[in-house]
């Protein structure tokens, strides 16, 4: 009888993270059991799931390797030790990511902290292998990324309209910071998928939803690890989306999209008239999730293309809709797209090309301002009867500029302009802004927000704020805020950004 290759069942156990407890002496295990060692047949039932990846850890001993087998060698040097959970009950070994040891660092002084489950690269492959990945890598609960427990909370008032329910964002520690531009920069083991990952852990952190009763997975991206291979599905099964079958499959619909820089925004539509048509027909709520992730690519400088380096970031954002709990209505949207080849990347190059001065007004200008105004038209509204106008933004000029074209005052723009601080997050670019308006709007206030891909299209959203995203707001440590300023920061040279960019 055939088994199921080595990289999937590492990918199974690793990935999920989870483990189990008997509920008839209290045991727990990591990893699945029928029944507990101690108890034997009496423990038959009364077998407890347990989710560490949403748990704290705390790191008893550990060493610094210096001096890795080849596949780790890029990671060098870096921290492994054992974790544990649960004051001892559950041990497990794991590396330490997101730190850059210094000469004479000392293993010691990470011993007795507590640390928090990450989703990452688990060592460098080659390019036609399986990307190795776990859910066994930490990072200090006393650095950049907080601590957040996952209390799934009952679902409360059904609204109308769908709209938002939860949203997440994630970006690095590590910046390149240059002039008054800083970008976010994934460290060695993050990519697409786990910039994915953490934000929709995070956006299920601050909702409440219970992850099995999300019905679709949308992934947007343009840097997806793969040509061919989905990256929907691993956050599905690492985050266990849908509800669980037998055989290690999800009971959701996964699905990747792709239109550079909006194939999130763009299905936010999709994902609004799903959860609407799910809603009447079932007993309980239903959500979808839409992210957008990239670790926007861009040619080293001084090469065809390398004019795009100063602009690239890395980060993931993702939003829960429904129709329960509803922290901002969807009231409406327009559409707009042409064939125009602004910006594009032929298939089996590495980096992305641009027309130059093309990507401006045929482009963004032309598409941002007719979805803009077709909303509005639509919706018999003004840019006077919205709060916050947020853009796609490919850099700090563009956004101010199609904001003055359509009537948009400057402190209309302001909160949602994100793109100084991380970027250009690309699919993640324009969500972005809309995570760090939804951190700070109040209820019933008036969101525009715009997206823009190049090819090239754009997509227009008008949502209403309700009293629900007070409540919501509250569950959120790692706001946009937070990692924007964060006191963790870690500032890189231009060497070590573009090694970061490679990967492992």
């Amino acid at each position: 009888m055939s088994s199921e290759p080595i990289e999937r069942r590492v990918s199974y156990i690793g990935d999920r993270l989870r483990g189990c407890r008997c509920t008839n002496c209290g045991r727990e295990y990591f990893g699945f059991r029928e029944y507990c060692g101690d108890c034997g047949r009496a423990s038959m039932g009364k077998i407890q799931d347990i989710d560490f990846l949403h748990e704290e850890a705390v790191l008893e001993s550990c060493t610094i390797v210096r001096e890795p087998t080849n596949r780790f060698m890029k990671l060098a040097p870096f921290v492994f030790g054992v974790f544990s959970f649960h004051d001892g009950k559950v041990r497990v070994p794991g590396r330490v990511t997101d730190i850059l040891l210094r000469d004479g660092a000392d293993a010691t002084t990470f011993e007795g902290k507590r640390a928090v489950p990450r989703f990452r690269r688990r060592c460098s492959v080659g390019e036609s292998d399986i990307i190795q990945t776990l859910s066994l890598a930490f990072s200090m609960s006393d650095d950049y990324y907080p601590y957040q427990p996952y209390e799934k909370t009952p679902s409360g008032k059904e609204h109308q309209a769908p709209g938002v329910v939860g949203w997440g964002a994630y970006t690095s520690k590590f910046r390149i910071k240059e002039g008054r531009m800083e970008r976010s920069v994934p460290f060695l083991d993050e990519d697409a998928t786990t910039a994915a990952v953490e934000s929709v852990k995070l956006a299920l952190v601050q909702s409440g939803v219970d992850g099995s009763s999300m019905q679709k997975i949308y992934a947007g991206s343009e840097s997806n690890p793969y040509a061919v291979k989905p990256l929907a599905s691993k956050v599905a099964q690492v985050l266990e989306l849908g509800r669980r079958e037998l055989g290690g499959v999800q009971g959701i619909d996964a699905i990747d999209t792709q239109f550079a820089c909006k194939p999130a925004t763009s299905m936010f539509k999709d994902a609004a008239s799903l959860v609407y048509y799910l809603s009447p027909r079932s007993q309980t709520p239903q959500y979808a999730v839409v992210v957008g992730t990239d670790n926007s690519q861009a040619a080293p400088r001084g090469t065809l293309g390398g004019e795009l380096d100063f602009f690239v970031g890395y980060g993931g954002v993702s939003f829960i809709f429904g129709t329960h709990d509803v922290a901002a209505e969807v009231e409406d949207w327009y559409s707009c797209t042409s064939d125009t080849p602004d910006f594009w990347r032929r298939d089996t190059q590495r980096f992305p090309r641009h027309g130059g001065r093309f990507t401006g007004e045929p482009a963004y200008f032309k598409h941002v301002e007719k979805a803009a105004k077709g909303l509005m038209e639509k919706m018999h509204m003004t840019a006077a009867d919205y709060a916050y106008f947020v853009p796609h933004q490919p850099n700090v000029g563009f956004p101010m500029r199609v904001a003055k074209k359509l009537g948009f005052k400057e402190e209309q723009v302001l909160p949602g302009l994100a793109v100084a601080k991380f970027g250009n997050l690309y699919s993640g670019s324009s969500p972005i802004g809309l995570a760090a308006v939804l951190d700070k709007a109040k209820p019933d206030e008036r969101i525009m927000l715009v997206g823009y891909g190049s090819g090239a299209g754009s997509d227009a959203y008008s949502f209403m704020t309700t009293q629900d995203i007070l409540t919501k707001r509250e569950r959120q440590k790692f706001t946009i805020e937070k990692q924007m300023n964060s006191e963790h920061l870690e500032y890189i040279d231009y060497h070590t950004y573009r090694r970061f960019k490679a990967g492992l």
